[in-house]
């Protein structure tokens, strides 16, 4: 294949997301699915005219720490500080009871229904990694969407924000542990003391951080160079993150855009500075790159019912326990659905954590093709019931989003 394909691919992306995303916007649907469509339609799912290679995935990646980053700079710390405990009751709830329904779920299913096709698996085990699964949330898709509706700065937004970074801590804990019954390299108690090494690392990093950026913001020139120090130490935080503790990359990237929110100066420059490059060419790619992984083998009527039944407990699960601690909290009935509605979505989250069972031999074949049905229906309609979930708030939606014109 010629070598300067990739910029056919490129185009295409930021074409057909572009498209979508209009096209979305015209039927009152968020314009993320329209990117996310884009990305089935063009994949080797269907037209296969973009595949995913190395350089795509490297550029959707710096696409999605990009949008964490800016989340960050967005985000009311102070608001956040004080929704602490309903982030975490929130987080909790919204990995409970989808890990218990989706375990149980499979279980069920593994014993009554597809028993002739699981062949000599290990039927808890997967089960209990599917629940795990379902655990995941992809915070990115609910960011954009929150964004284009001018809400990412709301106390729902805040909420929901702070309970998807405890999220994916918790996810990360119950993916090692359940790991660790199939690959005994896998140390919880290692992970765990990584994790509470990281949170004391990034305290101490963040309080340097804002003492010496207070200081140097102070001074009205070199603001150039202000930007690409602050992306440069987004990208490292978010590399230290990953590579050396575990955590995800967006997590390190959420907390730079946090110390620089905490500065407070300069900070509307900076977001600007660095938006039109994430939203006009990074953005499209990293949603985009979600559908290119989307690819469905053939399945039997009894793995398609299963498949069904498993997206709507996945929607149910998230939606009802997410709902159910924000409502603990006194948030209203609505504003409990909308952070249920936000942390629906499994994305690019769902297919990681399944991969990596996969690797491990604890899913099959038979188990992985209904669970990249559920990540295809719960990325796609997330971002429409948090649109329903806000329907009757009269709030203009942001200027600045991924498809904007």
């Amino acid at each position: 294949m010629n070598s300067y394909y990739f910029l056919f691919e490129i185009s295409l992306i930021l074409f057909s997301t572009k498209l979508l995303g209009l096209i979305s916007r015209r039927i009152k649907l968020p314009q993320v699915v329209g990117a996310l469509l884009a990305g089935i339609i063009i994949g080797p799912g269907v037209l296969n005219l973009v595949v995913e290679s190395e350089f795509i995935m490297q550029l959707s990646e710096i696409g999605v720490i990009f949008l964490m980053f800016i989340a960050g700079l967005e985000t009311d710390i102070d608001a956040l500080k004080k929704q602490g405990k309903a982030c975490f009751t929130i987080a909790i709830l919204g990995v409970l009871i989808p890990f218990a329904l989706g375990l149980g779920t499979t279980y069920l299913f593994g014993k009554f229904g597809m028993q002739d096709v699981m062949g000599d698996s290990n039927l808890f085990l997967e089960s209990v990694f599917v629940g795990v699964i379902l655990t995941a949330t992809s915070v990115s898709i609910t960011v954009e969407t929150l964004r284009e509706m001018g809400k990412l700065n709301s106390n729902v937004g805040n909420a929901l924000l702070g309970a998807a970074i405890i999220d994916d801590i918790l996810g990360i804990i119950a993916l090692s542990v359940v790991s660790s019954f199939a690959d005994t390299s896998v140390k919880v108690s290692v992970i765990l003391l990584k994790i509470v090494l990281y949170f004391v690392v990034m305290a101490v990093v963040s309080f340097v951080l804002y003492k010496i950026l207070k200081n140097w913001f102070m001074d009205k020139e070199n603001f150039k160079r202000q930007v690409i120090a602050v992306i440069g130490l987004c990208l490292l935080l978010a590399y230290i993150s990953e590579e050396y503790f575990g955590v995800a990359d967006i997590t390190g990237a959420f907390v730079t855009g946090l110390i620089i929110s905490a500065v407070g100066l300069k900070k509307e420059k900076i977001m600007f500075a660095v938006d039109d490059l994430s939203y006009a060419f990074l953005s499209p790619i990293f949603f985009a790159s979600i559908g290119l992984k989307l690819v469905l083998p053939k399945m039997s009527m009894i793995i398609v019912a299963f498949a069904v039944v498993l997206s709507i407990v996945a929607i149910i699960s998230k939606l009802w326990g997410c709902a159910l601690g924000a409502k603990m909290f006194k948030f209203s009935n609505k504003e409990s659905l909308q952070i249920g509605a936000g942390m629906v979505s499994r994305g690019e989250v769902a297919l990681i954590v399944a991969n990596k069972g996969v690797k491990l031999g604890i899913i099959s074949n038979v188990i992985f093709a209904p669970i990249l049905i559920v990540v295809i229906i719960t990325t796609i309609i997330a971002p429409i019931l948090l649109k329903l979930a806000f329907k009757e708030d009269k709030a203009k939606a942001g200027e600045n989003t991924i498809l904007a014109i």
